[in-house]
């Protein structure tokens, strides 16, 4: 048991087997497709290839934020459960509200549990390197760190965590907005991938543009070794995900698990949950890593 609660929500990308073996809480997003509202759950309501499926007959699905009514009573509950102070983190700010909605609770909640703590931390990132930082964060509240000391270093930290990642079409990040629909028709007709990264505010910026998935593939992990700690000597951890693209996924696992022979244990790799995947479609591919500042 630990003194604290490590708390985050959704878009962290994870398995629920894998936040219970963090012992992190988690609060769902929404969104709708068709209309019809549901959790973003980590694929319980809906599994991952049929979310993905229904994206590419062409359904749309749009996001919802979590509001400050939905923040009061996540943390009401918790706090009233276990009476423990609670360090939550969010989805990047440059993708969301949902930082602000939190940061927004925290008055509340004071009138509510003057004698309990509440630290909420944008994440700068999304998907699982979202749940990277999650990860690393869950380890050094393991190693004894304080609350405080958590939210330190998470600040201290987050943008170290690099987000690299390509797709298969850009039909989804137009439609998004992420590219221009000009550059968007003329790079789906040459096959060209993008390769885009995480920035510093937590945005998403296309750092250059590759003819076909496979040598978008072999650019992730050049980049990853000018970007990691250490290049190719990174004995961090390494997360991948992937958007209904598992053969991608897998390729570019051993292609990492090739060029970073000291990689901290088994590359782990997630779906992108439904929250990204409303904006990136299927066919995206991430990899996550500590590495230089962005």
């Amino acid at each position: 048991m630990h003194d604290y609660i490590l708390s985050c929500c959704s878009p962290v990308d994870l398995t629920q087997e894998k936040l219970d073996s963090l012992d992190v809480k988690m609060i769902c997003s929404d969104y709708t497709m068709d209309g019809v509202p549901y959790k973003d759950d980590l694929g319980k309501t809906m599994p991952y290839r049929e979310f993905y499926d229904r994206i590419r007959a062409g359904e749309v699905g749009v996001t919802t934020l979590i509001n400050t009514a939905d923040y009061v009573d996540y943390f009401t509950k918790l706090f009233t459960e276990e009476n423990k102070d609670i360090l939550h983190v969010t989805l990047s700010s440059g993708l969301s509200g949902t930082f602000q909605a939190a940061l927004a609770s925290i008055d509340i909640m004071k009138e509510r549990f003057p004698e309990r703590k509440l630290l909420i931390v944008d994440s700068r990132g999304a998907s699982s390197g979202f749940g990277f930082l999650i990860q690393a964060l869950a380890d050094l509240r393991d190693e004894g760190k304080s609350i405080d000391e958590l939210y330190d270093w998470a600040i201290g930290n987050r943008l170290r965590i690099q987000h690299l990642f390509c797709s298969t079409t850009l039909t989804y990040y137009m439609r998004g907005g992420r590219i221009s629909p000009a550059a968007g028709r003329i790079g789906n007709l040459l096959g060209i991938c993008p390769v885009m990264r995480m920035d510093h505010p937590g945005h998403l910026a296309v750092h250059s543009r590759v003819r076909t998935k496979k040598r978008a593939l072999r650019a992730l992990v050049d980049q990853m070794a000018e970007l990691a700690d250490d290049g190719e000597n990174y004995s961090g951890r390494c997360f991948i995900s992937h958007s209904d693209c598992i053969e991608d996924a897998l390729a570019l696992k051993a292609q990492v698990e090739e060029r970073f022979p000291h990689i901290k244990g088994e590359i782990e790799v997630y779906y992108i949950g439904a929250i990204i995947g409303c904006h990136a479609g299927p066919g995206t591919v991430a990899v996550y890593f500590f590495g230089k500042e962005r």
